[in-house]
């Protein structure tokens, strides 16, 4: 496709507002949503399989490619158990092995507008990230939205990245539901300023190829219990604040 890669194109831009990167999440969900309505999981979701058909840059240029991971629901449970996927897109109920749905789709979603919201990835720093680091830090589900870049950004996509990014497959958001978020749904309401982003392409690029090592070495994951993320930590404390009133 003539347009090139969504991340390489995006990340190359020096004006870069919410309003747009609702705008490519919006058209990127509409078409996962079709897919899950009719069963089938992408399971592959990354960069190199996000790209526009010419060189507008507009958001309705964009396409998804590459369905050889693909698969239908089939089981009687609705889980698909063979673990196939990109490391730094990767939910951690893939990495477990313990079944997992379309909800590891949203995952990569999340972790795609992290990256287009900030200039880096939630989950590697660089080519000196070893692959146990990377793959335990996905299995923790933790990560920052304070501080630095984040401080540009509304508390509304916010939000919506860390419900996209919830370590726990039946809290995080369907397709629908990111659709439906007022974040999309009032994009022209959105800052049309631009995002304060980190400006180095080949630091994300360098990360990517961090995870990509990480995957092929095979290096077992560390994993942490659902309890142990720190949204969960963060309901934890809230919901014994409630009980002592």
């Amino acid at each position: 496709m003539k347009g090139g890669e969504l991340l390489d194109k995006i990340l190359r831009q020096k004006f870069f507002s919410e309003r747009e990167a609702s705008a490519v999440l919006y058209t990127i969900t509409k078409t996962v949503e079709y897919l899950h309505v009719q069963g089938v999981v992408h399971r592959d979701l990354k960069p190199s399989n996000i790209l526009y058909v010419d060189e507008s840059g507009n958001a309705e240029s964009i396409r998804i490619c590459d369905f050889g991971f693909a698969k239908q629901l089939r089981a009687e449970n609705g889980l698909l158990m063979t673990p196939c996927y990109t490391a730094n897109f990767v939910a951690p109920e893939v990495l477990k092995k313990q079944g997992y749905d379309a909800a590891c789709d949203i995952w990569s979603l999340g972790v795609l507008l992290y990256t287009m919201l900030t200039g880096f990835t939630p989950f590697a720093n660089g080519l000196e990230d070893t692959p146990e680091e990377i793959l335990a830090r996905i299995g923790s589900g933790k990560f920052s939205l304070t501080g630095g870049y984040w401080n540009s950004v509304s508390a509304e996509a916010k939000e919506l990245v860390s419900k996209m990014l919830h370590v726990d497959p039946h809290q995080r958001l369907t397709a629908g539901q990111v659709l439906r978020h007022p974040w999309v749904t009032q994009r022209d309401q959105l800052p049309k300023f631009t995002l304060t982003r980190q400006d180095a392409p080949h630091l994300v690029k360098g990360a990517m190829a961090a995870t990509y090592s990480a995957l092929n070495r095979n290096v077992p994951p560390v994993l942490d219990p659902v309890g142990c993320s720190t949204l969960a930590q963060r309901r934890g404390v809230k919901k014994l604040t409630s009980t002592a009133l």
